[in-house]
């Protein structure tokens, strides 16, 4: 095997360091390297530095993610330099620096690469690094734990200025491997990737090993009376019925999903006498608090307080904590400064139960506990060795409303008309149901897919996306505590509901003398029964939340078709039809939106069909059943075969934003069937 390129070497270095979570948190840091290629215009060797671009992470980065630009170009800049109060115009001039189409966008950290004399360079924020680098005598701690392998280098905004101060750190201390960036994290350096890993790590497993050794045993302080957690199934419970009234809480000013967090690391600390303390000190690394803001919302309360308690005292916080970010913002706002993002917390933090994070989406809302998650380490590495004191307010409102980071938020792609959203469709492992949370999931929504059969369901979840677009849950809607126990996985796992979809069915085939009470009861209890009780459980969800809803139930044009030998399922669709109607009268005070659908049959791919129906009602009409899908197409007024695919896109019609007046409304997907028209 031949040996590796300078972009291979440097590219699994990244995934390497990206992949293991002491070493660097998720999209955090940068790594490069430096080489010569052949500069295709004059044919002549040139210089280039390859560095990870903006966004993206360490762990999956790929060459496509790199920023490739001309170090002499890159170097010449510090000639130009107009001082650090307009280094931010030197962003732009990375632009002029790339080297043909340049990979990704260079990013702010770019500088810091370029401008050090080593071929390749990691800047990494492990939890023990930035431990150090927010003790109050982190400077000390540094020299008494690396003597002159490791240099201290004061806080200052990730930009030019701080590349300018590595190098000058790496020139007058030859004998160095890295540095520790007060208030932030770690540089190393070396001569060969291979080094410059190793001297990354070695400064990550010092510093580790430090705090262990040296460090107090209790940096929290003693267990808080009342505080400790819950036992798991009590603590999950409990987390289900908080979770809807805190993400309401948390959307006042934008909808957010939310993500549920009970690891020991946060239950711990919540459980210690100095989380309060702590907590209001906010987080220090730039990564952190971009994605966590400058604290978190954290109850007062121990977790056996009553319900009620908890919920009324959650909302007094927010109102504080509102009140306060918005001080926060007017005491170092300039009139360059952008608009208020918005006042609501990212982390809610409720003893003896965990962490909620949130975010516009799911991955989001998880990147942003796992931030508070690496937050709590750091305060624990750092009040083990000395006193955590993270970078001043002032220094945090800079970064958060830093003009550069405002234009990195006006480049996101707009959002899908469902961002946001969590939906949760009933029989979805198969047929319209999954064609239904495909379509929501496509338009950016989050979704639940439940089914009776769980493997099913998480199979279809796995079809459709990651944990972090669908998930898969286990739901026999004709039990009630089921219909509960599955709306509360959806809850803990995407902090609420919004989009409901009734869409569970079954149907048996038979004329009024054949069908049993047994057939009859089946049919209403998956359908009527269980339409009512997903939509009874839902509607107290989205009525905690706050934040308006959609309910839609699948009906179908036999609640108004009169057709022979389907008595049950007839009757029991027009019960689902009627439900619609009512609960469009009962939730509007709510803004809960209730709607209905009533397709022909959906023979292709439809689990129904595919089950017996099919079968039964080709031979009602007296066709093969290969050939019934035409021969309801025939019977349509376009004369049009109904698919799955049709069915969701009238969800989407009904809930993607367009029909915000609209509820009690039968939509009719069948082509055209006269018979079936409302009246």
């Amino acid at each position: 095997m031949g040996s590796m390129s300078t972009v291979e070497e440097l590219v699994a270095r990244s995934n390497r360091l990206g992949a293991d979570p002491k070493n660097t948190n998720y999209a955090g840091g940068n790594t490069s390297a430096k080489g010569a290629a052949t500069d295709p215009v004059t044919g002549q060797p040139v210089e280039l530095l390859w560095v990870k671009g903006s966004g993206g992470d360490l762990g999956a980065l790929t060459e496509s993610g790199l920023a490739v630009l001309r170090l002499d170009r890159l170097r010449s800049l510090v000639d130009v330099y107009p001082g650090v109060e307009r280094e931010d115009e030197m962003v732009a001039a990375f632009d002029y620096c790339l080297h043909g189409k340049g990979g990704a966008a260079p990013s702010i950290d770019t500088a810091m690469h370029g401008l050090v004399d080593a071929d390749h360079v990691d800047h990494l924020h492990p939890d023990a690094g930035i431990a150090f680098a927010t003790a109050a005598d982190g400077e000390a701690l540094t020299k008494e734990c690396f003597g002159d392998d490791v240099v201290w280098v004061p806080w200052r905004r990730p930009g030019f200025q701080l590349g300018l101060d590595i190098a000058a750190v790496k020139q007058a201390n030859p004998q160095a491997i890295g540095c520790i960036l007060g208030g932030h994290g770690i540089t190393a350096w070396g001569r060969t990737s291979e080094e410059c890993e190793r001297h990354s790590l070695s400064i990550i497993e010092r510093a580790a090993a430090y705090i262990a050794e040296k460090g107090a045993a209790d940096p929290f302080g003693a267990p808080l009376e009342g505080y400790v957690a819950l036992p798991e199934e009590e603590r999950r419970t409990r987390a289900a019925r908080l979770a809807p009234v805190i993400r309401g809480l948390a959307s006042t000013d934008k909808p957010q999903v939310g993500h549920f967090t009970d690891s020991d690391v946060v239950l711990d600390f919540l459980a210690s006498e100095r989380h309060p303390e702590l907590a209001a000190l906010g987080t220090s690394c730039p990564d952190h608090f971009l994605r966590t803001k400058v604290r978190p919302m954290v109850l007062d309360l121990p977790a056996t307080a009553p319900v009620e308690d908890t919920v009324a005292r959650l909302e007094e916080l927010h109102a504080a904590y509102r009140a306060d970010y918005a001080a926060y913002y007017e005491r170092h706002a300039t009139p360059e400064s952008p608009a208020m993002r918005g006042a609501d917390p990212a982390i809610v933090l409720v003893p003896g139960v965990g962490m909620f994070s949130f975010g516009a989406n799911k991955q989001t809302a998880r990147v942003a506990g796992e931030f508070y998650v690496n937050a709590i380490n750091v305060m624990r590495g750092a009040e083990a060795i000395s006193t955590y004191s993270p970078i001043e307010e002032n220094e945090k409102f800079r970064i958060e409303y830093w003009s550069l980071e405002e234009a990195k938020l006006q480049r996101m792609p707009k959002p899908k008309p469902l961002q946001s959203r969590i939906a949760f469709v009933t029989g979805a492992a198969s047929g319209i149901g999954k064609a239904i949370a495909t379509r929501l999931a496509a338009e950016g929504a989050c979704v639940v897919i439940a089914d009776l059969d769980l493997g099913k369901a998480q199979a279809a979840a796995a079809d459709i996306g990651g944990a972090d677009v669908a998930v898969g849950v286990a739901a026999d809607v004709s039990d009630g505590e089921a219909v509960a126990a599955a709306l509360r996985e959806a809850v803990l796992a995407f902090g609420g509901v919004d989009l409901v979809v009734n869409n569970a069915g079954l149907s048996l085939s038979k004329s009024l003398l054949e069908t049993t009470e047994r057939d009859w009861d089946l049919q209403h209890d998956v359908m009527a029964k269980g339409s009512f009780l997903v939509a009874r459980e839902s509607a107290r969800i989205m009525i905690e939340q706050e934040m308006g809803g959609d309910i839609v139930y699948i009906s179908s044009k036999n609640s108004i078709f009169a057709g022979p030998n389907n008595i049950a399922y007839g009757a029991t669709k027009a019960d689902q039809a009627h439900q619609v109607r009512l609960l469009a009268a009962e939730l509007g005070p709510h803004q809960i939106r209730v709607n209905g659908i009533n397709p022909d049959g959906v023979v292709r791919g439809s689990g129904i069909f595919a089950g017996g129906w099919g079968a039964s009602r080709a031979a009602v009409y007296g066709v093969p059943e290969e050939e019934l899908g035409a021969y309801y197409a025939q019977r349509t007024l376009l004369k049009r075969e109904v698919l799955p695919e049709h069915v969701a896109n009238a969800v989407f019609a009904l809930c993607g934003g367009d029909l915000t007046h609209t509820t009690g409304l039968h939509v009719p997907v069948d082509a055209g069937v006269a018979a079936a028209f409302l009246r």
